[in-house]
C-alpha cells in the first residue's frame, strides 16, 4: 500500500473546513485550494491582484512545509469569482511562473467573499 501523508503547515492559513493543507502520495504533493487571506492577521488583500498574490504565497507556504517550491509545481488549477479578471489573474500568474510554466486550468465560480482559490500538484524533489 503507498504511504499518504497529510500536511498542515505551521504558517499556514487556518483551513475553513474539514481537510489537510495538503496530501504527500507517491512523490506527489496535492494542495488544497488556496485563498488570499493573510494567515497572520486573517485579513484579506485590498485589490484583486493583491488577492492572486497572497493565495500563492499561502500555496507556496504549504509546499514548502510538504517539502518543495512552486519550481516544481506541474499543474494549477485557478477559480475566479470573475473571469473578466483572467488577464489580471495571468499577469500576476507570470511573476510567479515566468519560465516553464505548469499546466493550468481556470475556472470561473462562485466564491465566498474572495475573488480567486487557487490549488496545486507539485512533485517532491529527488531524493524526498
Amino acid at each position: 500500500m503507498t504511504k499518504r501523508t497529510p500536511i498542515f503547515a505551521k504558517d499556514g492559513a487556518k483551513p475553513a473546513g474539514q481537510y489537510s493543507h495538503a496530501i504527500v502520495a507517491n512523490g506527489f504533493v496535492f494542495v488544497s485550494g488556496q485563498g488570499p487571506h493573510d494567515p497572520k492577521t486573517g485579513q484579506l488583500p485590498p485589490d484583486f491582484a493583491g488577492e492572486v498574490r497572497q493565495a500563492i504565497r499561502n500555496m507556496e507556504t504549504i509546499l514548502e512545509a510538504a517539502g518543495t517550491d512552486l519550481a516544481h509545481v506541474v499543474r494549477v488549477t485557478g477559480y475566479l469569482a470573475d473571469l473578466g479578471n483572467f488577464k489580471a489573474y495571468n499577469d500576476v500568474y507570470k511573476e510567479f511562473f515566468a519560465a516553464e510554466p505548469p499546466s493550468r486550468t481556470t475556472i470561473g465560480c462562485q466564491l465566498n467573499g474572495i475573488q480567486v482559490e487557487i490549488d496545486c500538484i507539485a512533485m517532491l524533489p529527488d531524493g524526498k
